[in-house]
Formats: structure tokens, sequence, C-alpha cells
């Protein structure tokens, strides 16, 4: 509600406006409606879920024909999605009308979770604009100074993509457009269960997700930076593919510091805030995508090998996305495999009842992050002349988180293993009192 007020303060629609009109109007999220409406069905049983597919096909198929039939073209969205949407409402409406107890908090919670989902995409795009509107300095004349201690490695991506032609290109951008299809994978292989158990796991990968959703932003606030594309290309090529913006809205090459991206890296210099125009969005630090895609990693460690394959595929073409197309520098993502780290660490904290060792690892993970992201803003030219001892101690700080996760991790499987084993043993036990 705070957003769509504030949205609105700046001549834009809110989350829940641009959620609300997909009801009727062509959705600009029909991918994330679909999946959206696969997490609701995991609450269904098998007859419930292929009725529900069929009324959400049936309910597009009516949208469509009569849309076809009015001769109204669907521009800026997807020609399906709204009965994905509707299927899912009705999912809550029966919940409340047709459903008492365990089974109506069930239904509401497939329900919710998928609205969550769609609400936090609309929450991420609103946020965008607004950094646009809020931020009209940039800072990535720092981040870029910074970089120079790993190397450069966005000019150096981006210059092996471009050799790699429109395969290269192609693969990468599905890969980097169908991040949440790949989430919902993930979270359906996690939450098979529910429908039989009737009660959702602790842990899964939505809620790790919709918490980096939710926390990331306020640092685009705090740091605005617009990535190497914009602050030293034209960007042009790219930002036709994005749909949350109209043609007339594209940034203008009078904004960028040159034409240097990925053929020649920034000289080096003294950085300063420089304008942008107010239509780019400030959504480089820390990368999301970035925390999105290692969430999906640290999530497929447990699961079969297609999906722990599927896991480092996605993380390693996402990496290779966000630095070859240039949307961000490689400090950014050092940012956010510390960010994820330190939410998943948190999460997991949380539900072992903020436990000594979990609130040390996010202690130190939220430490680690500060201090990255203070040594951007201030110690960028002292990084760019000693990159051989910079360029290291960014990377060793990553490693030191992860090296802390995966050892507090490992002690928090071990505490747990003897309540588990004490569990199988109560349950057979049972088996054998009942038999007897």
């Amino acid at each position: 509600m705070a957003l769509e007020f504030t949205a609105r303060r700046y001549g834009l629609p809110g989350p829940i406006t641009t959620q609300a009109r997909e009801v009727m109007f062509p959705p600009k999220s029909g991918g994330i409606l679909y999946a959206g409406m696969a997490l609701t069905m995991v609450v269904l049983t098998w007859r419930q879920r292929f009725i529900a597919l069929g009324a959400a096909i049936g309910i597009d198929l009516a949208f469509w024909a009569v849309r076809w039939a009015a001769g109204i073209e669907v521009t800026g969205g997807h020609p399906f999605g709204n009965g994905a949407l509707w299927v899912i409402l009705g999912v809550a409406v029966i919940a409340v009308t047709r459903r008492t107890g365990t089974e109506r908090l069930l239904l509401l919670k497939g329900a919710g979770l998928a609205l969550l989902l769609v609400a936090g995409r609309k929450t991420g795009d609103t946020w965008l604009l607004i950094t646009s509107r809020t931020r009209p300095m940039v800072l990535d004349q720092y981040v870029a100074t910074a970089d120079h201690a790993l190397g450069d490695p966005s000019w150096l991506v981006g210059r092996i993509v471009t050799a790699t032609g429109p395969i290269g290109f192609n693969i990468l951008d599905f890969v980097y457009g169908q991040l949440p299809v790949a989430a919902v994978v993930v979270a359906l292989y996690q939450l098979r269960h529910v429908a039989c158990e009737r009660r959702f796991p602790v842990h899964h990968l939505v809620r790790t997700f919709l918490l980096i959703g939710l926390l990331g932003p306020a640092f685009y606030m705090l740091f605005p930076v617009v990535g190497p594309l914009f602050a030293y290309g034209t960007g042009a090529e790219h930002w036709a593919s994005i749909s949350l913006w109209s043609p007339d809205m594209m940034p203008s090459a009078q904004w960028a510091l040159g034409d240097l991206w990925p053929d020649t890296a920034p000289p080096p210099g003294t950085p300063q805030p420089m304008p942008f125009d107010e239509f780019t969005p400030r959504n480089c630090m820390p990368s999301l995508h970035t925390a999105w895609a290692t969430a999906i990693f640290l999530h497929t460690r447990r699961s079969p090998g297609f999906l722990r394959h599927a896991g480092t595929f996605w993380l390693i073409a996402t990496l290779a996305a966000t630095l070859g197309f240039g949307y961000h520098y490689g400090v950014d993502l050092i940012a956010g495999v510390v960010f994820t780290l330190t939410i998943e660490a948190a999460l997991r904290t949380y539900d072992r009842g903020w436990d000594r060792s979990g609130l040390r690892l996010v202690a130190y993970g939220t430490a680690v992050f500060t201090a990255l992201l203070l040594s951007y803003r201030y110690l960028p030219v002292e990084m760019a002349r000693h990159p051989w001892i910079a360029g290291p101690l960014l990377v060793l700080a990553m490693a030191s988180v992860i090296y802390a996760y995966l050892r507090t991790g490992a002690r928090w499987e071990r505490d747990s293993a003897p309540d588990a084993a004490s569990a199988d043993s109560g349950r057979a036990g049972a088996g054998v009192a009942l038999r007897g």
C-alpha cells in the first residue's frame, strides 16, 4: 500500500493497480501468472489440478475470442494469462466460502503464494521506475573504477558474448529472462508433497526469492547505478526488449560518458556522481539477478541430478548474461552473492529459533556486505591503483562468507541428525506397536 501511494505521487501506477488490471486487461506477466498458478496447484489434488488448468485455458481462450471479435490489439502485454489469475482468485474464494479449518488455511496459502509471486514482480517494476525518478545522480563512475580491481569483467565478457553471435546472445537472453520460471520449477519440486501432507515445508525457495525482492531495491535507492551498457554505451539494442517502458522513454546516448562498452574499458580517473535520464532504472547494486540465481543454486543442491545440473547451469549462464549484456559490473555480482547468503542464513536461523551460530553468520554476512558497498563508494581509486591487492581481497571476502555459510550449514545438519534419527525410531516403534 505504501508503494502504491508513493508511485502515485510520481504519476506512476502502483503494483496493486497494475496487478488488478490484469483481471480484465492483457497481462504483462502472462508467464508469471501461469507459474503462480502452478504454485497454487501444489495444494490441490490431481483431479482439481486438471480442472484448474482446463478452466484457466478456457478463460484465456474466451478472452482471446472476445478481443479478436472486437478487434482489440494486444500491445505491451500477453494474449494469455488472465485465466491463470482468475483460477488463483477462484481458489481463494472457494477457500473462504466453501472450506473451513486447516483445509481453508492450506488453500489460502496456495493462492497467497501465487499472488505474492506476481506482486513481487509488480513491486520490483514499480521500484525500478521510482529509482529512475528519485535518483537523478548515479554512481557508475565509482563502481566502474572499483571494477578495475577485477580486471573490468563486464568489458571482457561483453566482447566474448558479442563474438558468439546471435546463438550465444539468444541462449543467455532466454536464461536471463526466464529466471522466475526456473525458480518456480525448483519450488514445485520442493513443494511436491504439500497436497499429500497437507502442510508446507518450513523453508523453500519462494521465501528466499520474495525476501531478496523485498530488501534489494532499498540498496538501489542508497547506491544508484545504471550499469556499463547505459553509462558507457548507448543501450538501445537491449532497451527495446524491456516491456516495462514505452519506446518514447528509451534513454538517449547523450547521458552516457561515451560509446565505450564493450570495446574500450573506461580510463582511470577521479570518479564523481553523474546525472542520468529519468527513465533508466538504477538497479545494479547489488545484482539481484545474481542473488536469485545463487538462491536457485543453493536450493538445488539436495535435488536430483537433473535439477542440480540445471541449477549450476542457470547460475553460470546468469552471471555470464549480467556481465555480457552490460547490465552489471563485476563488483555488483560479488555483492549479490554475499547478499543472498546473508538472507538465506537469516531465514534458516529464524527457523532454528535464532541460535548463536546463525546469528554470528548473519552478522558476518551483513558486515562484509556493508564493507563492500562502503569500499566501492569511498575507496574505488585506491582499489584501481592496487588491483593485485584489492581484487583478491574482494574475492576473498566473498569466499569467506561462502565458507562460513557452508561450515554453519554443516553444523546445523549434524545437530539435526539425532533429532531425525529419534523421529524415525519413534515412527518405527509406533509401526511395531500397531502391527502387534
